[in-house]
């Protein structure tokens, strides 16, 4: 019986090259290729993670060298938990987009914008904020030389300066003046204490310096 050829569609010489053919098999490689990429990927993929939320989860934060425990929403961020939950009202939410350095804090030896970090995240994280360092009765170094160079007008800015002072000076304890410039580089101002702020870490470092040599 001889078989009928569709006559829309011409003959293909045999061992030609057919524009045809070759779209044909590069669909038909290309599906079996990404089949087996999904199949390797999927089996390589990790379990998901357990999911929390949306409604408060009880968390434990260690804040200034002590435990303490709260219930957030995973969504809530390390600022609004200092301020809204535990009454640490130090650090400030200002820019909350991590531009200005007002809600600075120190986790894990680092100055770090707690407006950018989930409360839910910075726990096993030791957290310091300006509350930590000390009262009127017995100041931390940086904090008595904000006082001693007005290195403050508002005061709207000035704990998390402070914080991001003392961060600064944990990790440069001999800065210049240049590197003071740099470091702290990352908080603002609106009333331009800058000088005041400068002169202060400078002088905060040598009086660490001094207590080191006499303790």
């Amino acid at each position: 019986m001889s078989s009928k050829k569709d006559p829309q569609s011409p003959a293909e010489p045999k061992g030609r090259f057919s524009r045809r053919g070759f779209i044909r098999g590069v669909g038909i490689g290309g599906g079996a290729l990404s089949a087996g990429l999904l199949e390797k990927e999927a089996a390589a993929a990790p379990p998901a993670a357990n999911v929390v939320g949306p409604g408060a989860v009880p968390i434990t934060l260690n804040l200034n060298g002590k435990p303490v425990n709260l219930s957030v929403e995973p969504v809530v961020t390390l600022s609004d938990a200092l301020r809204n939950y535990l009454d640490l009202t130090g650090a400030k939410r200002v820019c909350d987009r991590a531009t200005c350095g007002a809600c600075t804090v120190i986790m894990n030896g680092k100055s770090v914008y707690s407006c950018t970090i989930l409360a839910i995240d910075a726990q096993g994280k030791n957290i310091e904020t300006i509350e930590g360092l000390g009262g009127p009765d017995k100041m931390h170094p940086v904090s008595q030389a904000f006082w001693n160079n007005d290195a403050q007008q508002c005061g709207y800015c000035t704990p998390g300066f402070v914080m991001a002072c003392k961060g600064f000076l944990d990790e440069n304890p001999n800065p210049t003046m240049d590197d003071v410039k740099h470091g702290l580089g990352g908080n603002l101002c609106r009333c331009g204490t800058y000088m005041g702020v400068r002169h202060a870490v400078l002088e905060a470092a040598a009086a660490m310096k001094g207590a080191k040599k006499n303790g």
